[in-house]
């Protein structure tokens, strides 16, 4: 398979015979967003949903007398979607920590919040961000297994819910079309000359493009931002605990297990307040010994954290 000749037949041989470790390449300037790209190996694009990619994860352990610390941001595209278009639904369930996904559920099946079912979520999330990648209702309907007529009632239901996110669209195409540009919130450009392109693909890829691009330029900016408060956090604070690797939306870190509630409190803190947005930004925190094993902390222990943060 594609992960035992890409993963399994190569790690061992990239093991750095000084370090006794795997040093991937993080590279700056390859994507058009602005995210980071990892090669020589990719350690971004290692699957956790399939059995042979947690295999391959599992090799990827703490150093002796330390675990391994995950720090995820929570839908941070859809809180910066809701940022970036003040559509005034969106703001206000992440306010009151509404679940976005049975929100949008409820929306396009027309049904109360406690009968949104698990599949009637599932598909509502697929909504939710094929409206990020602007995806069309053909897209949609393949991506779903649904005909294209009801995809279509989906993302008509979806903007009726959410009328500041069509708005939003409809602006950044003006916008995009009038400069030849779209931007991130700190003014990261992509510039999308085929928007006025004769050839249909190439203008609808520069459309969706320019639809995506301030939403997931912007979350690499803030990841980016939030990756040197870190940093600079457990440097000041004296922590032994290192970043490892960053998976778009995620830090690992290696931490001797006395700090582990000590630096976890720190990424928490560093990462949600990376940048100022009208919506919280939400980081959620696993622990474990190696990379496929690690858990949540339990909702006890991150409630503590999120308290300490706030009583600062």
């Amino acid at each position: 398979t594609k992960l035992k000749t890409t993963y399994a037949d190569i790690l061992p041989k990239l093991i750095n015979p000084a370090t006794g470790r795997i040093h991937t390449t993080l590279n700056q300037a390859v994507t058009t967003t602005g995210r980071l790209s990892s090669s020589d190996p990719n350690l971004q694009n290692i699957p956790i949903r399939s059995e042979v990619g947690r295999e391959i994860r599992k090799a990827f352990i703490a150093s002796p007398g330390n675990v391994l610390v995950s720090a995820d941001y929570s839908q941070i595209e859809l809180r910066i979607l809701a940022h970036i278009s003040q559509d005034e639904e969106l703001l206000r369930a992440f306010e009151v920590g509404e679940d976005i996904h049975t929100r949008t559920a409820t929306a396009i099946f027309g049904v109360s919040p406690h009968e949104v079912t698990a599949e009637m979520r599932r598909q509502a999330k697929t909504v939710n961000f094929a409206v990020i990648y602007g995806q069309t209702d053909y897209g949609l309907s393949r991506e779903l297994n649904i005909p294209a007529s009801v995809a279509r009632r989906y993302i008509e239901e979806y903007f009726e819910q959410y009328p500041g996110v069509r708005k939003y669209i409809v602006n950044t195409l003006q916008s995009a079309r009038a400069k030849g540009y779209v931007e991130t919130l700190m003014g990261r450009r992509r510039y999308l000359p085929e928007l006025n392109s004769a050839n249909r693909v190439y203008r609808e890829f520069a459309e969706r493009a320019a639809v995506n691009m301030p939403i997931q330029g912007t979350a690499a900016d803030i990841i980016k931002l939030a990756m040197i408060a870190v940093y600079d956090r457990l440097r000041a604070g004296g922590y032994r605990a290192k970043m490892v690797l960053q998976v778009h939306d995620e830090l690992l870190f290696d931490v001797p297990e006395e700090e582990v509630s000590a630096v976890v409190n720190t990424v928490i803190s560093a990462m949600e307040n990376a940048y100022p947005l009208d919506v919280h930004l939400k980081v959620e925190c696993k622990v474990g010994k190696d990379w496929c094993s690690v858990l949540p902390i339990s909702a006890d222990e991150n409630e503590e954290v999120h308290r300490d943060i706030q009583d600062g």
